[in-house]
């Protein structure tokens, strides 16, 4: 079992963990806490009233972050001829097609995001045991299977983060830095929070969002108290 280090362990004692704290106090105390020699990330996470082993309470889906991640996002392209050109245009660092192939077979992978254009999958569909786990796979109903790559590279470099609920009913993300303003964080968070929100499936029963939690890289969690949280979603994320 993994120790908690002295800094964490201090940062704990100075609050109460049982406490819910209202979005703005939170984003405050998280980033007075975020002292680390980086740029810490400030990281959410919800509890869901799901079980994902039930295809119609998995919950995934995208969102495009207001004031984007504050993070350099790596995008790989599957597309040949125009398209491949374009997408390089478009500032895709990496594009391919049996090559890149190749190169993903053989283990290197330096890329966050994974497109392709839909005559690519052929290509893309044999690599599903490796991009899979790692969720990279691209999927058309996340845009990343698309005749567009141009706009689906503008779109992950801008600030498209992908999100999955994980076996425990969890679904967890990067809002951006501790660095950003209060209302940078904010704005980010509640898109991310109403984006989960509509991706709430038709199996889901009873209480959807149970908890929210907000920490950075190196801090510990707090409690958000969820309901004012989600009566302000309608107007920022509708």
């Amino acid at each position: 079992m993994a120790k908690t280090g002295k800094r964490l362990r201090n940062a704990y004692h100075e609050l109460d963990r049982n406490r819910f704290h209202p979005l703005n106090d939170a984003i405050r105390i998280v980033k007075s806490g975020a002292t680390a020699k980086f740029d810490e990330t400030v990281e959410i996470a919800m509890n869901l009233g799901v079980d994902p082993r039930h295809a119609d309470q998995m919950v995934r889906g995208t969102v495009v972050l207001p004031n984007g991640t504050g993070k350099s996002v790596r995008v790989a392209v599957f597309a040949r001829g125009q398209k491949a050109d374009d997408a390089r245009t478009a500032g895709a660092e990496i594009v391919g097609a049996e090559d890149l192939a190749e190169q993903i077979q053989g283990g290197t992978i330096n890329f966050d995001r994974c497109i392709a254009s839909p005559d690519m999958m052929g290509i893309v569909g044999k690599l599903g045991k490796i991009l899979g786990p790692r969720g990279l796979m691209p999927n058309p109903k996340l845009g990343t299977v698309t005749p567009n790559v141009v706009e689906a590279v503008k779109t992950a470099k801008a600030g498209n983060i992908q999100f999955r609920v994980e076996r425990k009913g969890i679904v967890h993300a990067g809002v951006g830095k501790a660095s950003f303003t209060d209302e940078a964080l904010q704005e980010n968070i509640l898109a991310f929070v109403g984006a989960v929100n509509r991706a709430k499936p038709s199996g889901a029963k009873g209480t959807y969002i149970e908890k929210i939690s907000l920490s950075s890289t190196m801090g510990p969690g707090l409690k958000l108290d969820v309901a004012p949280l989600l009566a302000a979603l309608p107007a920022v994320a509708a």
